[in-house]
């Protein structure tokens, strides 16, 4: 599914995340940045040795990523130049600001990509697995901190990439509401 906010392509698609061709791909990280389950696992085992270098570097030099924020490293071993490292909120029901830290991890991402002059970024769906964030306010939260920053910055391409059929119906509902 694709559509435009204002000259942003938004692209939803069901897939692996690393072999997205985007300028810089999302991780869906956890606080230690040393890779973990998931789509951290697997952006680490696909990306080689170098990107776990690179987070052991931001490490040693601010221990660690706060959740809601993002750091950045490149690549390694994928096709995509960067990989910028957020941190969503684990879900606690809901009281303990867990939507506004993943509005931060989505808005810190976007930002960080805006910065360093990247146009084109791939998300997962962030806290909706492990960290049981329910898919269907993730998704309303992600799309809508997206809508808002591009329409205040340019990018050419941002794309959700998701890894199961039920992540993409949950994106594509809350897309017809929120990008008509």
């Amino acid at each position: 599914m694709e559509t435009k906010i204002g000259k942003t392509k938004l692209s939803l698609i069901q897939g692996d995340i690393t072999l997205q061709k985007t300028e810089a791909i999302v991780n869906a990280a956890n606080t230690s940045l040393l890779g973990g389950g998931g789509v951290d696992g697997a952006i680490h085992r696909a990306g080689g040795p170098k990107i776990l270098e690179e987070c052991k570097a931001i490490r040693a030099k601010q221990g660690g990523c706060p959740t809601g924020e993002a750091v950045i490293t490149s690549g390694g071993n994928m096709k995509t130049k960067y990989v910028i490292h957020t941190v969503g909120p684990v879900w606690s029901g809901g009281n303990r600001g867990e939507e506004q830290l993943l509005r931060n991890a989505y808005y810190n991402s976007l930002d960080l990509a805006r910065e360093k002059g990247i146009k084109s970024v791939s998300f997962p769906s962030i806290s909706t697995g492990v960290y049981r964030f329910p898919i269907d306010k993730a998704s309303r939260i992600a799309l809508n901190t997206v809508k808002e920053f591009v329409q205040d910055h340019n990018f050419v391409e941002v794309r959700f990439t998701l890894f199961s059929e039920r992540d993409l119906k949950a994106y594509e509902d809350a897309s017809k509401e929120i990008c008509r």
